[in-house]
């Protein structure tokens, strides 16, 4: 029986309004949705007076300078940048631009041999590289950086741990499942990261995309969960003879829109490349969308 996670799809945000959500901590949400983005990207501010920005945003006018009008006279400090996909990191030039804040992140976005992914944020570069363990913090606030790769290779997440509070970004979503699409995506170290997360005390998750998740623990563990069930249905395929990435998707993906078929066949490659490298699957030569994949 395949692994029921709780999505809760609940969540129509205001666009281009600064949403208070708790003692020192707003949201704004961009006006950008769709089928990878939900209701659309959120940009955290973190402290009052004197703040730091998680996740400026998609380089739209209207959302960096509601994101501007919100903040008034109230100075920014850190503008901190999750992973760069262009849902994410482009808005944080601008918001440089207009604030004087440096940019921090773990680095640019991963190449390829191909170069950058498409969806990648070729132009972000921080102005301080942030590596995990590493703190920022200002007057009332401390944010620690956790790095949590699986997603992109840059991924990080910000724990606020005075607050027991965890920005994970897009590593673990209240909506759906996330997209873990190679060569930057790597699905090893993704379920590696979300077992990192089962080891720590956070109570309550505000994820870019989606509403909060106040009851983390089940939610990861049903993550990893269907991970692994994805891992049977590949490895049930392959038993009935179909050694394609495009012979899977139909079957494994039977419920899924068609538009998001791309998407999902990446993440079937992400997770048989990591059933290759861990002996359970074999594939001759480099392996790719298009390699013909066995048992051993």
């Amino acid at each position: 029986m395949a692994t029921q996670i709780p999505f809760d799809r609940n969540f129509e945000p205001p666009y281009g309004v600064v949403e208070r959500l708790a003692p020192g901590l707003r949201r704004i949400v961009a006006r950008n949705p769709g089928p990878f983005t939900f209701r659309g990207t959120a940009t955290f501010i973190v402290g009052e007076g004197n703040v730091a920005v998680i996740d400026p945003g998609p380089n739209l006018p209207d959302h960096v300078s509601a994101l501007l009008a919100g903040l008034g006279q109230e100075t920014v400090s850190h503008i901190l940048v999750t992973h760069t996909h262009l849902d994410h990191s482009p808005a944080a030039a601008a918001l440089k631009d207009a604030t004087g804040a440096q940019t921090y992140g773990f680095g640019p976005h991963g190449r390829g041999p191909d170069g950058i992914e498409a969806g990648g944020d070729a132009d972000f570069s921080p102005d301080v590289t942030l590596h995990d363990g590493d703190v920022v913090e200002g007057s009332g606030w401390r944010l620690e950086a956790l790095h949590t790769p699986g997603h992109t290779s840059n991924h990080l997440a910000f724990a606020w741990p005075d607050r027991k509070i965890l920005f994970p970004g897009d590593l673990v979503m209240g909506w759906s499942t996330s997209v873990v699409s190679p060569p930057d995506g790597n699905m090893g170290d993704y379920l590696s990261s979300l077992d990192r997360m089962l080891n720590r005390d956070d109570e309550i998750y505000w994820p870019t995309h989606g509403g909060p998740i106040r009851d983390p623990k089940p939610f990861i563990e049903a993550f990893i969960d269907h991970r692994r069930d994805r891992e049977d249905e590949i490895l049930a395929c392959l038993r009935d003879g179909k050694e394609f990435i495009s012979d899977m998707v139909p079957v494994i993906y039977a419920n899924v829109p068609p538009a998001v078929h791309g998407a999902a066949a990446r993440s079937l490659l992400a997770a048989l490349i990591y059933l290759v490298e861990t002996g359970r699957v074999r594939c001759d030569g480099v392996i790719h969308e298009e390699s013909r994949f066995s048992l051993p």
